[in-house]
């Protein structure tokens, strides 16, 4: 894996998504960064600005990523699930930085339904298929219940950068 440059990108609302992301570079051995939103995302009505955000399919403004995509080798992209959708600062985060990536992976957090919705979403803004993506059920996350499945998603990871074949796979 030290051959390989690993970038985990994500957006975090709550923190679940931020626990996912950081566990995973750690496991990676990569390198970490946030996507940081301009609009605030907390409380009732940036939860229903979030909502509009998801249904309108509208990407956020963001800050400019602090690390340039295009020097990786995988770029690990996690987003949690709003309304069936990829998160606002997830959807300018891929639209901005497409043509950049050699390899994206997907993982998101979710309460409910929505989450191979928000992965196919992903996928078009990204302009590529990701070599594996992972799911988790946000209380998983808090349950600290998703290491074995994290395990899989990282191993999958492992094994395509290894093997650089074409490795689609799904948690």
């Amino acid at each position: 894996m030290s051959d390989h440059r690993v970038l985990v990108v994500f957006f975090s609302r709550t923190g679940t998504t931020r626990m996912l992301a950081s566990t995973l570079a750690r496991m990676l051995s990569a390198d970490l960064e946030e996507i940081c939103d301009l609009a605030e995302r907390r409380g009732p009505f940036a939860y229903l600005r979030c909502l509009v955000d998801s249904w309108r399919k509208r990407p956020a403004e963001i800050v400019p990523a602090g690390l340039d995509a295009a020097q990786y080798d995988l770029v690990v992209v996690g987003t949690p699930v709003w309304a069936g959708s990829a998160s606002a600062p997830v959807r300018a985060y891929l639209l901005e930085n497409r043509s950049k990536f050699r390899q994206v992976a997907f993982f998101c957090s979710f309460g409910g339904l929505g989450s191979q919705a928000a992965f196919a979403e992903m996928r078009a803004l990204a302009g590529k298929a990701p070599v594996a993506q992972c799911n988790v059920r946000a209380a998983e996350v808090r349950r600290g219940a998703v290491g074995a499945l994290l395990v899989l998603f990282v191993s999958a990871l492992k094994r395509h950068l290894a093997d650089h074949e074409a490795l689609e796979w799904t948690c």
